[in-house]
C-alpha cells in the first residue's frame, strides 16, 4: 500500500454574507443619536463662562429634560447631608465695615427712610453679640445711610447657622436688573456684568431667581419681554427711576411706561401685609400697620406654586427679596432654610411681601462693592456678606450666566 503524501488542497473560504442593510443603517443611527448628547454636553462644558464643570453639567441636564433626575439626586443628597441640629456658629458676627460711613454729624439733607428695628432672634435662642442688630454698610448719600446689614439664626433648631440680611433704602439707592449670558436667554442689549463706567457708583449686587423654565413666570427688561409675564406671579419690579418693590403681578402691578424691569419667580412667600403703596401701581388694600403673613399652602407646596425643586422642604441655601411697610427693600439668604423658614426670616426682617429667589450655594449671592483706589473703577472689588457663601465676592464683575440685580448709590 502506498501513502499519498501530496498536500491537501487548500480549503475554500466560505464568503461571509453581507450585513443586511437595515443593520448597517441601525448602527449608524444609534451612533449618530448617541453622538448628539455627547457633542451637546461637550459644548456645554467647554463654553466659556463663570460656571464650574459640575454646574455646567447640571445646567445641561436641565436644558435637556433631565431636571427631574437632578432634582431627585439633589433632594436625596441634601436630605442625607442636611444641617445639624443644635450647636453654636463657628464664627462671630463681625460688624460690617466695607465702605461704611461713620455716621452723619448733621441730619440727612435728602429724603430717606428711618433705620429699621432690630431683627428678633428665634424663640428660645440666646442671641449672639450683634445678632439681629442692624449695622450700617455702604456709603451715605446726603448724610442718609444707604444700607444696613445683620445676621441671625434661621430657627431655634439649627443654631449653628447664621443667615444674612440686607436692608436697602430706595430713596438713596437705585436698582438695576442685568440679564445673564444664559438666563433669561435671547438677544440682550443690557450687559451680563457691571459695566466698568458704573462700578464707582456700585455698592452691592444680588442674585436673581430660578432658571426661566422653572420660575413659573416671566422676565421683562428695557422694553423687551424675554418670557411672558404671568398674572399672580411673585414679581420684583424695578421702575425707571430706580425704585424697586415686590408684589403680585396683575394685582399690585401692571405694565406701564414707568416700568424698567420685571423679574418673576414662583408665587409670593409672604403676602397680605399693609403699607407701602406701589409706585405707579395700585395702593395696598391693607392698613400700614398690618404685618405680612406666610403664604397659604407654603408648608406643603400647595398646587406646586413654589416649584418642584427639592419640594421646598429640604433645608438648603435659599434667597429671597421683600419689601417693608415703608418701602425698604430687604434681601435675605443663607443655609439651613426651607420655604417656610425663609418666609419666617423675611417676616422677622419686617417684610410685608416677599418672594423666593434662587436656591443652592452656587446661585445665592450678596456682595458689597467698593473701590480699593478712589476714583479707579478697575480697583472695585466685592466682599461677600456671608463668608461661607460659595461664589466669589467679585461675581457680577465679569459676565455671569444668571440674571442679577445691581444696587447703585443715587446722585444728589
Amino acid at each position: 500500500m502506498t501513502t499519498d503524501t501530496r498536500p491537501a488542497p487548500p480549503r475554500k473560504k466560505t464568503p461571509k454574507s453581507p450585513r443586511p442593510a437595515w443593520k448597517t443603517i441601525t448602527i449608524v443611527v444609534i451612533v449618530a443619536l448617541l453622538s448628539i448628547p455627547v457633542l451637546s454636553l461637550g459644548k456645554a462644558v467647554l463654553t466659556p463662562n463663570t460656571l464650574s464643570m459640575t454646574e455646567r453639567a447640571a445646567e445641561w441636564m436641565r436644558d435637556n429634560n433631565m431636571g427631574f433626575i437632578l432634582n431627585n439626586v439633589e433632594s436625596w443628597w441634601f436630605s442625607k447631608n442636611g444641617p445639624k441640629a443644635g450647636g453654636e456658629p463657628d464664627r462671630a458676627i463681625e460688624v460690617a465695615t466695607t465702605n461704611a460711613a461713620t455716621g452723619p454729624t448733621t441730619p440727612p439733607a435728602v429724603p430717606h427712610l428711618p433705620k429699621p428695628a432690630n431683627v428678633p432672634v428665634p424663640e428660645g435662642v440666646t442671641p449672639l453679640a450683634n445678632e439681629g442688630v442692624w449695622a450700617p454698610i455702604g456709603p451715605q448719600v446726603g448724610g442718609a445711610q444707604t444700607m444696613y446689614t445683620t445676621q441671625v439664626r434661621p430657627d431655634s433648631v439649627h443654631t449653628s447657622i447664621l443667615d444674612g440680611l440686607v436692608w436697602m433704602d430706595p430713596k438713596v439707592v437705585k436698582f438695576e436688573v442685568h440679564p445673564g449670558t444664559e438666563e433669561p436667554g435671547g438677544k440682550q442689549t443690557v450687559p451680563a456684568q457691571i459695566p466698568l463706567d458704573k462700578r464707582l457708583d456700585l455698592i452691592a449686587a444680588f442674585n436673581g431667581g430660578f432658571r426661566m423654565q422653572d420660575a413659573l413666570g416671566g422676565f421683562y427688561l428695557d422694553g423687551v419681554t424675554y418670557k411672558p409675564l404671568r398674572d399672580g406671579a411673585a414679581s420684583l419690579v424695578v421702575y425707571k427711576d430706580g425704585v424697586a418693590s415686590v408684589g403680585m403681578w396683575g394685582r399690585d402691578f401692571e405694565m406701564g411706561p414707568n416700568i424698567e424691569a420685571v423679574r418673576q419667580n414662583l408665587d409670593l412667600i409672604i403676602d397680605n401685609g399693609g403699607g407701602f403703596p406701589f409706585p405707579g401701581g395700585n395702593p395696598s388694600p391693607k392698613d400700614k400697620a398690618e404685618p405680612g403673613e406666610p403664604a397659604e399652602g407654603l408648608d406643603n407646596n400647595q398646587n406646586g406654586a413654589w416649584g418642584d425643586t427639592l419640594g421646598n422642604k429640604v433645608l438648603v441655601w435659599r434667597s429671597a427679596v421683600g419689601v417693608t411697610a415703608d418701602g425698604a427693600l430687604v434681601y435675605g439668604y443663607g443655609g439651613g432654610l426651607g420655604a417656610r423658614s425663609l418666609a419666617d426670616l423675611m417676616l422677622r426682617a419686617g417684610c410685608v411681601r416677599a418672594m423666593e429667589l434662587d436656591i443652592n450655594p452656587a446661585w445665592t449671592t450678596f456682595n458689597f462693592s467698593s473701590a480699593a483706589t478712589p476714583g479707579n473703577p478697575s480697583s472695585v472689588k466685592g466682599t461677600k456678606l456671608l463668608p461661607d457663601a460659595e461664589k466669589s465676592g467679585n461675581r457680577y464683575l465679569s459676565n455671569d450666566a444668571r440674571d442679577f440685580v445691581a444696587i447703585y448709590a443715587r446722585k444728589i
